[in-house]
């Protein structure tokens, strides 16, 4: 694969697999009805905590610049089984967050820009389409994704940052911002609102971190594109730790902006689509429809580049032989230089995981919430290997986290366990099972490939500096191929 990946587009890469506008639509009425608009002040919270996570993923992705992120990291630094662990739970997030980002699309946004009611099967439909369109670009060429994801999130900072400022002006024009909505807690009453609840429910602001916790993940898919990034130990983690500061800070504005000018918020809770709801009834259905073209390109944008991280962590995989099917899904097409196999294999898991969501009652609450856990046992998984392993990480060559790097290891320990506990809620039940389910199959698969290779076939292959192999002429045409 090509290596002709800048900064903005590493950057583009982690923003956009965030995407403020889609995480916010998809997940800010939960809040509202769980936490009310008071659990909007979990959100500066929750940023900090993700970008000392980035911090440390930062820190990785200069010691080990390698396709496959965490399941790479952790196999070359604690132990391949591991390794092979956090690959397969990160191979489950995957492609469960591309269904539920591209069901947003068709359960909120889609019937509110064209005035018609929702239905399981046109949501699944609609869903299906988009994914497949994703797939496609994906597949065709990684120079066309990138490009498109780019446009798109400068679209989005764009768009996102002029709806802000126009949302406080007007507001403050007309007379309609209300501070005191940020601090309400209806519909949830006011009594017990900071308790951190009991051994089956987490409290009302705890669950407020939702927003943040499903908003602010996937930074890292820059680090699985580090085989195709120029200078990647120097670019990915600067692009990563601004993405999470950028979307923090930006979010906020959005959050603080849309929940003082909801003219109810008890109201909100029964809006199926209350940002919106807001924005139109502000600043005018004309407005209020360019606002939902806006975020249904963040959201086409953000399904892109999960296909993309979803395939190379695949390919990453298959390419070490220790995936399902890794001989025809380690190929690399040499006319598009892009892992086909793989592409097309992400795009058919996450039909299936589409069809076994699409029919329940709240699928995407369900589907937002495994798509919350599963990065958090990624992300502590990965802290808890670095703290373990830091003194004997290979050496920096871009990065590093120098005196600070004891205090952000503790913080980002600190802030992923109190995220891991929310998840005792009893709401969550089905996301459990779906995580439970991935990771007995995954379970059985690395059984048999104990079973049929031993331990020591699991064993790592090394790194290679491809780049430096072909200046020096080490690397022939015949390996290339």
């Amino acid at each position: 694969m090509k290596r002709n990946l800048g900064w903005y587009a590493s950057f583009s890469v982690a923003f956009g697999f965030v995407s403020i506008a889609t995480g916010i639509f998809t997940t800010y009425g939960a809040v509202i009805s769980t936490s009310g608009p008071r659990g909007i002040w979990a959100w500066p919270i929750a940023t900090v905590g993700q970008l000392a996570v980035a911090a440390i993923f930062g820190a990785l992705a200069a010691r080990m610049p390698i396709s496959g992120y965490a399941y790479q990291w952790v196999s070359r630094i604690a132990n391949p089984i591991a390794g092979w662990l956090m690959g397969w739970v990160s191979f489950a997030f995957l492609i469960v967050v591309v269904v539920a980002v591209d069901y947003t699309i068709a359960a909120t946004i889609l019937p509110e820009l064209f005035g018609y009611t929702a239905t399981a099967a046109n949501n699944w439909a609609i869903t299906a389409v988009v994914m497949l369109l994703q797939a496609v670009l994906v597949a065709v060429s990684t120079a066309l994704t990138n490009r498109v994801n780019t446009i798109a999130v400068t679209v989005q900072i764009v768009g996102m940052i002029g709806l802000t400022v126009l949302l406080f002006v007007v507001g403050a024009v007309v007379g309609r911002l209300d501070f005191a909505h940020l601090f309400a807690t209806a519909p949830i009453p006011a009594q017990g609102y900071w308790s951190f609840g009991d051994l089956t429910h987490a409290g009302p602001f705890p669950l407020g971190f939702l927003l943040g916790a499903f908003t602010i993940v996937g930074f890292e898919s820059a680090a699985n594109l580090a085989e195709e990034t120029r200078n990647p130990e120097r670019v990915i983690p600067k692009a990563m730790i601004q993405a999470v500061l950028s979307l923090g800070v930006l979010g906020m504005l959005f959050l603080i902006a849309v929940t003082a000018l909801a003219s109810s918020t008890p109201g909100l809770a029964d809006s199926g689509t209350p940002v919106a709801t807001i924005i139109t009834s502000v600043l005018g259905p004309v407005i209020g429809k360019i606002l939902l073209v806006l975020v249904v390109i963040s959201i086409f944008s953000c399904g892109l580049v999960i296909t993309l991280s979803g395939s190379r962590l695949v390919w990453a995989m298959s390419r070490d032989k220790r995936f399902p099917g890794w001989q025809l899904l380690q190929t690399v097409s040499r006319s598009r230089a892009t892992p086909v196999a793989a592409t097309a294999f992400v795009l058919v898991i996450s039909q299936l995981i589409l069809a076994i969501f699409a029919n329940t009652s709240d699928a995407l609450f369900s589907l937002f919430s495994a798509a919350t856990l599963l990065p958090a046992i990624i992300y502590a998984g990965t802290v808890l290997m670095y703290a373990i392993k830091r003194k004997s990480l290979p050496a920096s060559k871009g990065f590093s986290l120098g005196k600070w790097e004891v205090p952000i290891i503790v913080f980002a320990g600190i802030w992923l366990v109190y995220e891991l506990l929310i998840f005792r809620d009893v709401s969550f039940l089905q996301p459990l099972l779906y995580v439970a389910i991935m990771v007995a199959i995954g379970v059985v698969y690395l059984a048999y490939l104990l079973i049929t290779r031993g331990r020591d076939g699991l064993t790592m292959p090394d790194m290679v500096d491809v780049d430096k192999a072909f200046d020096t002429g080490t690397v022939t045409t015949a390996d290339q191929l």
